[in-house]
């Protein structure tokens, strides 16, 4: 049975991400069916307060006993920058002899934290990076304003990262490609035609900004929603968006989206858990979303991990389009539109046979995205 260490990114500090820790949970629970012994290893920030610390820890404990990982945490408080340095001197619950024997027996580490402290990474002696962000990554490397350790391996979720149609440089990195997965046993059919409105969860923050060496620009999915603002005025389709609102500013572009015909829930109190933000994709009747502009500047073919969820549910998707893929479907389940209007003409094929498109929705996560094959890809190349 291998060892399997994963090692996520601000899933403990980021509380109201529900959808956040699903997207490493899905790696982890393919890892367990696939009869791994899997170890989930986090640093979380903190004040050095021990008493809030234990407060911060208690509901993600909790969370993870009943993901069959309450026993296999290896979490270490850090404080100041996200950016890493040397081995943790503590760890909850272990002592730092017991951490790093698991390090050493490992098979090996599977990370998807791309600032990762070289002299903790070193203590495995295997190690695969995992590009969550392809076209983003690739473009942070080559412009120095990411610095990852190189790995033993470097997978990606994204199609055309390393290949001749990249729009990006591959960063003299070898990249191996896998899909990005969803567990299909975590995630059900559920079919429900009484469903009324089709739905996504998002950031709202304008904090994020592509800078290039000739090029600036606001690179979040508000810039990307606000482009179809109008959409409700071309459909009868009820269209409901639940969005993480921080400043004024978000507020009211949210006061503005309403004006327009849109429902607007905060995604704290809709999605804030990781139970909640399923049962917020359960009970939608599909999703709508947007991409990013870096997508469509890099036409990567980028799918999103929320988006499996909503298709491993039953729930057709209505997505933009982020350039050509050799598998992703168009026109069956998931509808990728690049206007207003196409998004329109999805929402009544959709609604015209319902329960076609929600069987076909299942089936595309059935066939291309289960996570126990990813991560038998995975394995097969490290191990």
């Amino acid at each position: 049975m291998p060892t399997i260490v994963i090692s996520p990114l601000n899933v403990i500090n980021f509380q109201n991400g529900g959808g956040h820790f699903w997207v490493y949970m899905q790696y982890a629970q393919g890892l367990l069916q696939s009869g791994c012994e899997v170890y989930w290893m986090e640093g979380f920030r903190s004040n050095g307060d021990d008493e809030a610390d234990r407060a911060l820890l208690s509901p993600f404990l909790e969370r993870m006993k009943r993901f069959g990982l309450g026993d296999n945490l290896i979490l270490y408080p850090t404080v100041g920058s996200s950016a890493a340095t040397g081995l943790p001197e503590k760890y909850v619950g272990l002592k730092p002899p017991e951490a790093e024997s698991i390090f050493e027996r490992a098979d090996l580490l599977l990370n998807f934290n791309y600032v990762i402290a070289p002299e903790l990474l070193a203590r495995f002696r295997r190690t695969a990076m995992v590009d969550t962000d392809p076209g983003l990554l690739q473009f942070w490397i080559s412009r120095d304003q990411l610095s990852a350790p190189r790995h033993n391996y470097h997978f990606t979720t994204g199609e055309t990262v390393g290949r001749p149609a990249a729009r990006f440089p591959d960063c003299g990195r070898k990249w191996i490609h896998v899909r990005p997965p969803v567990c299909l046993e975590c995630w059900p059919y559920i079919f429900e035609p009484r469903a009324e409105a089709f739905t996504t969860v998002s950031n709202w923050d304008s904090d994020d900004w592509i800078v290039d060496r000739d090029e600036v620009y606001e690179n979040t999915k508000r810039v990307a929603f606000l482009e179809f603002a109008d959409l409700p005025r071309l459909t009868a389709q009820p269209l409901e968006l639940a969005l993480y609102l921080r400043t004024e500013k978000d507020f009211q572009d949210s006061h503005d989206l309403e004006a327009r015909g849109w429902r607007i829930r905060h995604s704290r109190e809709a999605a804030g858990t990781p139970e909640a933000y399923q049962d917020y994709i359960q009970s939608s009747r599909g999703e709508f979303s947007c991409a990013k502009r870096s997508c469509m500047k890099f036409r990567n073919a980028w799918v999103s991990d929320r988006t499996l969820c909503y298709l491993a549910s039953g729930k057709p998707a209505v997505v933009q389009h982020t350039g050509p893929s050799s598998f992703l479907p168009n026109g069956e389940g998931m509808f990728r539109f690049s206007t207003s209007q196409e998004a329109a003409q999805a929402f009544q094929s959709i609604n015209n046979d319902y329960a076609k498109h929600s069987r076909a929705a299942r089936r595309i996560v059935e066939m291309f995205f289960d996570a126990k094959q990813t991560v038998r890809e995975i394995l097969g190349h490290t191990l």
